[in-house]
């Protein structure tokens, strides 16, 4: 590393904080959950199904300091979102449209998350 880079590493010491996700990458995740389910029908349908365009909801406990987390899904009173801070999509509770109940710290892949659901509401 050169002296100014090392200089500017002095002055600027947080690269490597965390930073909320854009909603580029929640596309992507999508896009790519998209590719993976399409091999599957039924896990497909069930995913368009509880899809919702991706929206930043609150959850307080952990979830101000970056403006909320990406929701992407809602079954019935649960939203699927994703929690920027793990690395991982979570299943949680909702009471008010817009605030997560609980913060969790799954670290699913969405297709994982999807098909986890499909699985567990198609057993008999």
């Amino acid at each position: 590393m050169t002296l100014i880079g090392l200089i500017n590493a002095d002055l600027n010491p947080t690269p490597n904080m965390w930073k909320p996700a854009e909603k580029s990458r929640i596309l992507k995740d999508i896009y790519y959950c998209e590719l993976i389910l399409s091999l599957q029908p039924s896990h497909l349908k069930f995913w368009e199904y509880v899809r919702i365009e991706p929206e930043k909801w609150i959850e307080k406990t952990f979830g101000q300091e970056g403006g909320g987390f990406w929701v992407v899904g809602m079954l019935g009173k649960k939203v699927i979102y994703y929690n920027d801070i793990e690395e991982g999509y979570n299943l949680s509770p909702f009471t008010n449209y817009g605030e997560i109940d609980d913060y969790l710290s799954g670290q699913m892949e969405l297709h994982e998350m999807v098909e986890s659901l499909c699985k567990k509401f198609s057993a008999p």
